[in-house]
């Protein structure tokens, strides 16, 4: 699923938002650069890659992806196969350019993932495997895991397989310029096919009582004086895309499911409180999920064009929580479900970012050729949900300590003003509250009486950027420091 981000216009590029985002990234310690070791062996990697024997050059491959993308781990080709289809996922082949305990891996295993900040990202491979050796750029002959998912009319799967080959994309799309092809009739039939097989995945997941959630990127402003988040609404390009991405990672968990080895993403289903919390959200926001409908449902009837559809989007990110990765050799956990999706699910089409998806591509690739899944990716599946785990925790707090300074600054230049807020939660003498212009959430001392659902009028005092702090006084005198 592609992931929000946010990131800094030239306008915000040189203010107080921007100083302050810095020095969180050196508070939580992050990296900046690779040791010169780590260089060196990713760039003899890269110049000593082996291409697989199987070729499929002959494919079209495209891929798309944010304009000005270089680290490109998904390529794709859908045909007709009889009345369904056949759809090739092809996969960097990360694997091929990381030798088991190198200097490389090593490295990758202590960042677990790619980090992104408004300021800019932490990568998990130097440049020359993430951006260059690795990344399915197009013209290039590149060595990747292949995936062949054939699928009914109905977009249900048939069968699925996965093996190493060499193949060279012929196109990079931006996705509006691969919306823009499918709206005009110009797209080429992998592309075209895309907007047949997004649908009848989007069906088949509201069957199985699925919402996969596409939050819309952001970008902050600075303009005379004031900052303002600009959001950009998700194209249906790029859903149709996410729902490869989901298919393929249903796929990969019923192969090792079936094999009992590997490891899945799993999330609990949320808790009444969660659930209550971001209906109160929704209300404030002004698009409320009503009782007796659908979560899934609810989603799909959000116009993705309306800042607050955005707003929605990005409140429900806080609805599913407690995701986590369970590996498995020998025993299939009894849960194996990620609650969001409603199936089993493997993290295995972004390996250029994400350590996991390095070992599921092995482990399915070794399960459809027959082989013993390779000693080494076999005895460290265990140490993985530890390392995606801390990985996991450092990107949550790079998240919260930088939407906190990107909501003080866009409540620095209303110091005085006042706020209509809804109370979503009262939790040990506080309360947290949602503004719905500008959408912030923020905490104070909980005013007599105040329960859930309940409107407040609050009375701006403070908004700090360096530390992301805001603090509000309710208008009948009570007050609090927010965060």
């Amino acid at each position: 699923m592609p992931d929000r981000r946010t990131s800094i216009a030239p306008s915000a590029a040189q203010t107080e938002l921007a100083r302050s985002l810095a020095d969180l990234r050196a508070s939580l310690d992050l990296p900046d650069g690779f040791a010169p070791p780590v260089e060196e062996e990713a760039r003899r990697a890269a110049a000593a890659q082996v291409l697989p024997d199987a070729d499929l050059t002959g494919i079209p491959f495209l891929t798309i992806d944010p304009p000005g993308s270089t680290d490109l781990d998904q390529a794709l080709h859908i045909e007709r196969s009889g009345v369904g289809y056949r759809v090739r996922y092809a996969i960097a082949d990360v694997p091929a350019l990381v030798r088991p305990s190198g200097a490389v891996d090593d490295e990758a295993r202590r960042r677990g993932q790619t980090l992104y900040a408004p300021d800019g990202r932490v990568p998990l491979h130097p440049a020359s495997i993430g951006e260059e050796a690795g990344s399915l750029l197009p013209d290039a002959l590149r060595s990747a895991y292949v995936w062949e998912i054939v699928l009914d009319g109905d977009g249900l799967e048939v069968s699925t397989s996965v093996a190493r080959a060499r193949i060279r994309s012929r196109r990079q799309w931006s996705y509006a310029e691969a919306q823009e092809a499918l709206d005009d009739g110009s797209a080429p039939e992998p592309l075209a096919l895309l907007a047949e097989v997004g649908p009848a995945r989007i069906a088949q997941e509201r069957a199985r009582g699925g919402a996969s959630l596409n939050r819309p990127d952001e970008e902050i402003v600075f303009r005379e004086g004031a900052y303002a988040i600009e959001r950009r609404a998700t194209l249906p390009v790029e859903e149709w895309n996410a729902q490869l991405s989901l298919l393929t990672g249903m796929a990969a968990a019923r192969l090792m499911l079936d094999a009992k080895v590997g490891i899945l993403r799993t999330m609990p289903a949320p808790s009444e409180e969660a659930v209550e919390a971001f209906r109160a959200q929704t209300v404030a926001l002004g698009l409320p999920w009503s009782h007796g409908v659908d979560y899934g449902e609810y989603m799909r009837t959000l116009d993705h064009t309306e800042q607050r559809a955005a707003a929605v989007l990005q409140a429900a990110a806080g609805l599913f929580r407690g995701a986590g990765y369970v590996a498995m050799d020998g025993e299939a956990p009894a849960d194996p479900a990620q609650s969001a999706i409603a199936a089993p699910y493997a993290h295995t089409t972004a390996p250029l970012r994400r350590l996991v998806d390095r070992w599921v591509l092995v482990v399915c690739e070794a399960l459809c050729a027959g082989r013993p899944v390779p000693d080494w990716a076999r005895e460290s599946l265990g140490s993985l949900p530890s390392i995606m785990g801390a990985s996991s925790r450092l990107a949550a707090k790079l998240d919260a300590g930088a939407l906190d300074r990107v909501e003080a600054a866009l409540l620095a230049s209303r110091i005085g003003a006042v706020f209509d807020a809804t109370v979503l939660a009262v939790r040990n003498g506080t309360v947290t509250v949602q503004l719905a212009d500008p959408v912030v959430t923020a905490s104070l001392p909980r005013p007599d009486g105040v329960r859930p659902g309940d409107r407040l009028r609050l009375h701006l005092v403070a908004a700090d950027i360096p530390s992301g702090t805001v603090r509000f006084d309710a208008v009948d005198g009570a007050s609090g420091v927010g965060r």
